[in-house]
Formats: structure tokens, C-alpha cells, sequence
């Protein structure tokens, strides 16, 4: 039985790298995406996966793109959630606007692409819900006092859920990348690169597929009974 996964922010980045990697593993794909159309429809033209255009800060638009995803893929059995966004600043300097942008879309997010999905997995006793959190939620970090919180969040999130969702089939667990060689890590002054890496024991930045495999494995049937976990993928920078 071939089952259908949705990524949100799904066409860029990490996102692109889960998505890819998930139709590998035999999944039906829909790729979720916010605003960069030209991106979107480049990773579609490249990879053959549909892309759907929505912002997972709105609940009824999420509702809304999900109806459309599974009228044409059939039922989501795997969701990731993985879009997120960053308004970095010190407390000091950070907005209410800031705050609210990043919660909405980090945390509230999560809920709102698990909830309108959750009924469906628990009819038919499996799914799969796998969450991007973040190093920074784990440990925190100086001017993302609303990243952190946003990303810790999903980890309590991720803990409870998956209390309610054991019995129904469904596993929820998260995964929290380190430093990862994406094109926002890459576009950051060499020196400061440096200076990320030296904090890493590996000596290296992480790859986007690295990510994309914890999620294919925590998906797949193998992986039942693990639930309200979180693998810590960060080349050994921080441990829990």
C-alpha cells in the first residue's frame, strides 16, 4: 500500500530534502509552501512532486489546503511538519510582531496542520506525525528568545500528543537539527560559519539529506514503536 505524506515548507531547504527523500521511499508527496513561487514550481518541474501554496499561521487555510492535497493524493497518513521562520533580535529589541509571527508559524502551525488530520489517522488506526524542532529549542539561543520558545514548544507538543495518539496507530515524534548546510547557513559570513563549526565536536556541518532520513525512518512501519520521541541530530553540539 502505497501511503501519502505532506511536508510543510516542503520545497526548499531541509524541506526539499524530506520531500525528495520521502517519494524515494515509495511515498506519495505533497509539498507545502508559504510564498516563493518561483522556488516552488523549480522544485516541482525538478522532482515531480505537487507543490500546494498556503501559510500554516492560518488555521483555516490550512484545513482548506489539506482538503485539496487528499482529494488529489488520497488520505495523509504522514505529516511533517516543517516550515519555519525566524525574526531574530535581542529581547531587548524584539517586537510583539516579531514574537507573534514566529509563534504563529513555528508553534501554532504545528497545531494547525495536526489538528484538521488527526481525526482521519485516528479512523483509520495509523499515522505519522514527525515535527522539525530545533538545537535551539533544546538549549536556546542569544536574540531567539521566540525561536526557542516556538521550537521547545513543539517538543511538549510532540510529548503529549503522542500519549493520546499510541492507541489510535499513530506515533508523534520530533526531529532537532543542528547546524545544517542550507542555503540561509551557507549565505552567512564565512567567519561566523567558522565560528558555528568550531562548536560542532564532528567538525562539520550537517547535510539536509541527514535530516531527511530521520524522518524516513520515523514515517516507516519499522518505526511503531517509537513514539514521543526526539533524535537529536547535531553532530554531537549539545546532548539531552
Amino acid at each position: 500500500m502505497t501511503r501519502t505524506a505532506l511536508v510543510t515548507g516542503g520545497s526548499r531547504g531541509i524541506g526539499a530534502a524530506i520531500s525528495i527523500a520521502l517519494k524515494g521511499a515509495g511515498y506519495k508527496v505533497a509539498a507545502n509552501y508559504a510564498g516563493n513561487d518561483e522556488a516552488a514550481q523549480k522544485f516541482k518541474a525538478e522532482t515531480g512532486i505537487p507543490v500546494y501554496k498556503w501559510s500554516v499561521a492560518e488555521y483555516d487555510a490550512c484545513a482548506d489546503g489539506i482538503k485539496k492535497v487528499e482529494a488529489d493524493l488520497g488520505p495523509i497518513d504522514v505529516l511533517v511538519n516543517n516550515a519555519g521562520i525566524t525574526r531574530d533580535a535581542p529581547f531587548h529589541k524584539m517586537t510583539p510582531q516579531q514574537w507573534k509571527e514566529v509563534i504563529d508559524t513555528n508553534l501554532s502551525g504545528v497545531f494547525n496542520m495536526t489538528h484538521p488530520l488527526w481525526n482521519g489517522m485516528r479512523e483509520r488506526k495509523f499515522g505519522r506525525v514527525i515535527t522539525i524542532s530545533s538545537i535551539n529549542g533544546q538549549k536556546g539561543q542569544f536574540a531567539q528568545a521566540n525561536y526557542s520558545a516556538s521550537k521547545a514548544g513543539d517538543l511538549g507538543f510532540t510529548k503529549a500528543l503522542a500519549q493520546e495518539g499510541a492507541r489510535a496507530g499513530i506515533t508523534v515524534n520530533a526531529v532537532c537539527p543542528g547546524y545544517i548546510a542550507t542555503d540561509m547557513v551557507m549565505a552567512v559570513p564565512e567567519k561566523v560559519r567558522e565560528s558555528i563549526i568550531a562548536q560542532i565536536p564532528v567538525g562539520r556541518l550537517g547535510e539536509a539529506d541527514e535530516i531527511a532520513r530521520c524522518v524516513v525512518f520515523l514515517a516507516s512501519d519499522g518505526a511503531g514503536f517509537i513514539t514521543g520521541s526526539t533524535i537529536s541530530a547535531n553532530g554531537g553540539q549539545f546532548f539531552v
